[in-house]
């Protein structure tokens, strides 16, 4: 089941909801509050990931690359996963019930993007969008999680991390471009090619940066904080630099290990903030 819903790409967004944690005081939150938000993140990811491959299990089967896919192959049925998914819905719920009140009421908010995404891509380009907004809300619940408010600066933070999520599935979409096309699937490789789409990343990802730099002027933090930025702007350089259209070992590469990274340097350079605050 781990297998099936990848939680090693967890390191993608939880990283991003410590930080929000601990840039909400400027400060390390108590080890209970960063248990219940490290499980309701595990929980929220399974659950995404549960959902995504029960609405395209269909889309999966159709897709050479995909076609292998635990649903598809039939190394799971869809009473598992659903089971799962219920599962992993109760890990989410459980942990909002320890957190303040205000995130017993937001819950849905995550949930009712995790359904809607699979099924953008049957209609609009920008499911990369939605999937970004879906991940990237992150930061802005482990901020919550510890004030129980909202602030400017985790909007920012969210709307930074949608646009880095968003960027890079453009990146990871190059490897079903040519079966997209042909399926009638929407990713911006298939509407606007395989070079545009990369000059789409790439301007996201800029932008990631920007909103990041400002969500550090909104939290008044210091200079750890712009440095790890940078490094993740570094580190985004890299993840262009690396991906090639149809080379799909770079662009493997480009979409797992840059951006493991990437979401590990920002959560150093806060941490490296708060240790000196």
């Amino acid at each position: 089941m781990l297998g099936m819903v990848r939680f090693s790409h967890t390191i993608f967004a939880l990283p991003f909801a410590v930080a929000g944690a601990l840039m909400a005081r400027n400060a390390l939150p108590p080890w209970s509050v960063l248990g219940w938000i490290l499980l309701a993140m595990v929980g929220a990811r399974s659950l995404a990931m549960a959902l995504n491959r029960l609405i395209d299990r269909r889309l999966d089967a159709a897709n050479p690359r995909t076609a292998g896919r635990h649903l598809p192959s039939g190394r799971l049925s869809v009473t598992q996963v659903r089971v799962f998914a219920l599962l992993s819905l109760g890990a989410l719920l459980g942990a909002v019930s320890q957190l303040p009140e205000v995130t017993w009421w937001l819950w849905p908010v995550p949930v009712a993007l995790f359904v809607l995404y699979p099924y953008t891509k049957r209609f609009t380009w920008a499911c990369h969008l939605v999937l970004g907004l879906a991940i990237g809300i992150a930061p802005i619940g482990g901020w919550i999680a510890v004030t129980g408010e909202f602030a400017v600066a985790p909007v920012l933070l969210w709307a930074g991390v949608a646009c880095w999520i968003a960027g890079f599935d453009i990146i990871y979409a190059l490897l079903d471009v040519r079966h997209d096309r042909d399926a009638g699937i929407r990713s911006a490789p298939a509407r606007f090619g395989e070079r545009r789409a990369l000059g789409i990343a790439a301007g996201l990802h800029g932008v990631t940066i920007v909103l990041l730099a400002l969500a550090g002027v909104a939290a008044s933090v210091t200079w750890p904080y712009y440095v790890g930025v940078a490094a993740c702007g570094v580190v985004l350089a890299w993840e262009h630099l690396t991906v090639r259209p149809g080379d799909d070992a770079r662009i493997q590469a480009a979409f797992g290990t840059a951006n493991g990274v990437m979401s590990l340097v920002f959560l150093a350079g806060v941490i490296a903030e708060v240790g000196l605050a």
